[in-house]
């Protein structure tokens, strides 16, 4: 190796794409060497079934958002299509990797062995890889016992702020000079006007609308499809790709709730950030669930797939209006309120009896705010395969009737239903033939028919799954989950008034 490269360190960004309260660049930035950001785009991700192109373009949009940043301190990030191995073999072309700083992820399994195999890459090199914890996860543990005292400790420590010295920065001139050698990415994205643009700029004009007003009907409207798209924060995205930490929502958050303003909405929103740091922790300790289910007494619950029901699941043709309303919205916008998908889930696993497993891909590729973290166990409890959670199974004309009473969600994304008058929007089936005269409508032909009966459906699925909660496996798993999982004083965990 050439001895008269220069020595760099570089910061590798990954899920924690913003500048403060950024570990890894503050490390990277007390460090006594150049720093280089550098951002890969890999193939192998890119084709990964959870993602799609949706996400790709969010992740531009915030790298266009840090560069723009970066502009002052003249650098930018070096943004490239490659493995990480082959990137970094490249750029040692040029500079000796000094060490590499990055943060934890709590990834699918294929960054997982991507993350081993790099660990085994840098100690081949005589790099040294610095990863951080993230958001308050961390990798190792054995129980949660402290858990959440620990992560509340951290939320309430000082932020890491972006404070880079003079020249500290490989320089926009020198990135530029190398970076004839590399398959670039262009960051460029069409504009639109369905999904929330990226980065940390854009994170905040959502973060402040909602504290300053938005929060104020965050408990009334948290499970209305329509009004909860303006009502929630509508941070989850920033959060899961890192445009925003969440101990600066957090602590911002509790500022405002200290002022005595709004503290039930408030503290309602605190406690959702930390159950969002418990079920990404979950899965840290328990990755096996992002195949099968935690709980290994459900391995035994076996579910035919049908194609027909997935695909009309999929497209929001189902026949039952809220939960086409709710998958139509979520393909065309990325964004679904915290019921709704549940309900999606609760539908596909219990009403269609299909395995959850079949559900992962389409629902990840459509969530702009895929995080594997909340994903997997979310799945897996709204399936009713941990053994651990009440079982629930969604009613979605009960649902329909209490947050969409005036089919407002429904016509919006059903508008071959607007018509319709608000006795028949949310069971349009009970329509009879002179019904349908009468609104101009044939059911099959405008609008499907229910592809299964609900009422037979959920009892068959609750009586299945109610005898399996006695089975002698599913009670050890049980009991080892709790073990392992789950916080002694969960009442640690709610919102304080």
């Amino acid at each position: 190796m050439n001895t008269n490269k220069e020595f760099i360190n570089i910061i590798w960004l990954k899920r924690d794409l913003r500048l403060n309260d950024n570990e890894a660049i503050f490390n990277a930035c007390n460090s006594n060497k150049k720093v280089l950001f550098l951002y890969m785009f890999e193939k192998t991700l890119i084709n990964e079934r959870h993602y799609s192109e949706r996400h790709w373009n969010f992740v531009k949009q915030s790298l266009n958002d840090i560069n723009e940043n970066l502009k002052k301190y003249n650098t930018k990030v070096l943004v490239i299509n490659s493995e990480i191995i082959s990137g970094f073999n490249q750029i040692q072309n040029f500079y000796q990797v000094n060490s590499v700083f990055s943060h934890q992820e709590t990834g699918l399994l294929i960054t997982y062995n991507r993350d081993k195999d790099f660990n085994r890459y840098c100690r081949n090199n005589s790099i040294d890889w610095i990863e951080n914890s993230n958001n308050g996860v961390l990798r190792g543990l054995l129980n949660r016992e402290d858990w959440f005292e620990n992560w509340n400790k951290y939320m309430h420590q000082k932020q890491f702020n972006f404070q880079p010295k003079k020249n500290q920065f490989i320089s926009i001139k020198e990135i530029d000079q190398i970076s004839s050698t590399f398959n670039l990415t262009d960051l460029t994205t069409k504009k639109s006007l369905v999904f929330q643009k990226g980065g940390t700029r854009t994170a905040w004009k959502y973060a402040n609308s909602f504290f300053l007003e938005r929060h104020k009907e965050y408990m009334f409207n948290i499970s209305k499809p329509e009004k909860s798209r303006t009502s929630s924060s509508r941070i989850s995205t920033y959060l899961a790709w890192g445009n925003l930490s969440i101990r600066e929502v957090f602590q911002k958050a509790t500022s405002l709730k200290l002022e005595k303003v709004n503290n039930k909405h408030l503290g309602a929103f605190i406690s959702r950030l930390r159950w969002q740091a418990h079920f990404i922790q979950k899965f840290e300790m328990e990755h096996t669930m992002e195949e099968s289910s935690i709980n290994k007494g459900y391995h035994k619950l076996k579910k035919n797939l049908s194609k027909e029901y997935k695909i009309a699941w999929e497209t929001g043709k189902t026949g039952f209006p809220l939960v086409d309303a709710s998958m139509r919205c979520l393909n065309e916008t990325g964004y679904l309120n915290f019921r709704m998908r549940a309900m999606l889930v609760s539908f596909f696993t219990h009403i269609l009896w299909q395995p959850w497993q079949e559900a992962t891909s389409h629902l990840s590729r459509m969530f702009l705010d895929f995080e594997p973290g909340i994903h997997f166990p979310q799945l897996q409890m709204q399936a009713g395969e941990t053994g651990i959670n009440n079982l629930r199974i969604y009613n979605p004309i009960k649902n329909s009737i209490e947050h969409d009473v005036d089919g407002v969600f429904i016509k919006k994304w059903c508008p071959e239903l607007s018509n319709l008058s608000i006795n028949f929007i949310h069971e349009p089936y009970l329509m009879t033939i002179l019904d349908m005269q009468f609104n101009d409508f044939e059911l099959g032909k405008d609008y499907p028919k229910p592809i299964v009966d609900i009422k037979t459906n959920r009892k068959k699925a609750s009586d299945i799954l109610w005898n399996l909660k006695k089975n002698s496996v599913v009670q050890k798993e049980s009991y080892r989950i709790l073990k392992k999982h789950t916080i002694t004083n969960r009442k640690k965990m709610l919102p304080s008034n």
